[in-house]
């Protein structure tokens, strides 16, 4: 018999390769990496493993993947929404980051993040936020597989200067992280309206030598798109085609606003879509068009967005929500089945953040990040369809068990990890970050 790590035998397996749900099955693990997945009675006759888990009435899948984020935001999660997204980024979001964001906000409010992320069974996030590398250092610290956005404006940032300096700094990022295993840097554009025309030329040049990936926000709202018109003659995607970065590894964020056109130039470009439709409807912005771009062939990953604007930092809560939102207002609608929306959560992030060789699925030589689902619950009872009990009835508390490169990150819905006094701390001292000008101990930038 093979020595290895870890045997997980589950109810139910999910691949999420294209194949049937395996029942009585088995994930053989070893150096952080699937060794085998089977019927539970063979694995265990063929491994002797170091350690064996049995999870009866469960659910095991691969990690879900969060294919945008804006981590530290936690720590603004209690901010009230008042208005479309331009207005609560003006009256609300940009004032109180100029007045507190800091390495030690994105240090606290990504620690806290991290933790929410992992007990939603949360394994892989991109985030695009300030300090980059606060995140990283967590994400070593932690081991949380992440894809840090390396931010790319024109104004004064809490992190740089002006577009010279946030270029240099994510460049020599870029330098640092390259061939992590757990950390990949991505150049990360704010947005159309953030970022002037010639800095993004000047991004092209940097992306083109490094063969970087890149990920923005891009048509969220229709004032973006009816701005970009204004001041360009073109919509944004458009006018991004012509100064050359559509292209494979490249994440659009919402895709909100879409025309045929729109569809079909993403779809020949090879960029895949963030879709984060909880975050998109509670602020008002718009409804991605999920059906038509994966007709046209695009790829589409799930994103929670930042707890200011969605609440939850819950992915099989994204998920949910995509399905339901699939054919509102669409003619001929056809339904996003869970089945789709799981992969979407899973292969269809990794795809998008170049990780589908690594992760996405259970498959033999990929790295051991997966999840145990808990369906033992009255609410997961009969369970029926599979993937319909997880997305429409289990929910992120039924998460029990976590897996990244192999090492348990959650255990028995238990954080060995981390501190819960530290994070209740962080929790009460951002408490004050609401209070009108108010700048907490600690956080000041």
């Amino acid at each position: 018999m093979q020595t290895l790590d870890l045997l997980v035998e589950a109810r139910w397996v999910l691949t999420m390769d294209g194949t049937t749900v395996h029942e009585h099955a088995a994930v053989a693990i070893d150096r952080g990496r699937i060794v085998a997945v089977g019927p539970a009675a063979q694995l265990a006759a063929r491994y002797a493993p170091r350690e064996r888990l049995s999870r009866p009435q469960h659910a095991l899948l691969p990690g879900l993947v969060n294919a945008h984020t804006h981590a530290a935001m936690t720590l603004l999660r209690g901010l009230p929404i008042r208005g479309p997204l331009m207005q609560w980024l003006n009256e609300t979001i940009w004032p109180i980051e100029r007045r507190c964001v800091s390495a030690q906000f994105v240090r606290s409010g990504t620690r806290l993040a991290m933790a929410e992320m992992l007990r939603a069974g949360i394994t892989c996030f991109a985030d695009m936020y300030f300090f980059p590398e606060e995140v990283a250092r967590l994400a070593r610290e932690h081991h949380l597989r992440v894809v840090i956005g390396l931010p790319i404006v024109d104004a004064r940032t809490p992190w740089a200067a002006d577009a010279d300096e946030h270029l240099d700094k994510a460049a020599r990022l870029w330098d640092e992280y390259r061939g992590d295993p757990l950390i990949l840097p991505c150049f990360a554009p704010h947005s159309p309206y953030a970022v002037r025309r010639d800095t993004f030329t000047r991004l092209r040049r940097l992306v083109d030598q490094l063969d970087a990936p890149l990920a923005m926000h891009l048509h969220e709202t229709q004032t973006e798109v009816q701005d970009s018109v204004a001041a360009h003659g073109e919509r944004p995607l458009s006018w991004l085609a012509d100064e050359g970065l559509l292209r494979p590894g490249f994440v659009a964020v919402h895709m909100c606003w879409l025309t045929d056109e729109d569809i079909e130039l993403a779809a020949r470009s090879g960029l895949s879509v963030a879709h984060c439709p909880q975050s998109n409807q509670r602020l008002g912005s718009g409804r991605c068009p999920v059906d038509a771009l994966r007709v046209a062939g695009v790829n589409v990953a799930l994103g929670t967005d930042g707890a200011a604007s969605v609440g939850a930092l819950d992915i099989l809560a994204e998920a949910r929500a995509a399905c339901l939102l699939a054919s509102l207002g669409a003619q001929n609608p056809r339904l996003l089945a869970a089945h789709e929306a799981l992969a979407m959560a899973t292969i269809g992030g990794a795809q998008a953040l170049g990780l589908a060789d690594e992760i996405g699925t259970l498959t033999p030589g990929k790295a051991a990040d997966l999840i145990c689902i808990d369906l033992s619950a009255p609410a997961c009872q009969p369970p029926g369809e599979l993937a319909d009990t997880i997305v429409f009835a289990a929910g992120r508390d039924a998460v029990s068990d976590v897996w990244v490169n192999g090492r348990a990150m959650l255990r028995d819905r238990q954080l060995p990890g981390f501190d819960p006094a530290e994070l209740d701390a962080i929790g009460a001292s951002a408490a004050a970050l609401t209070a009108p000008g108010a700048v907490p101990a600690g956080y000041a930038a």
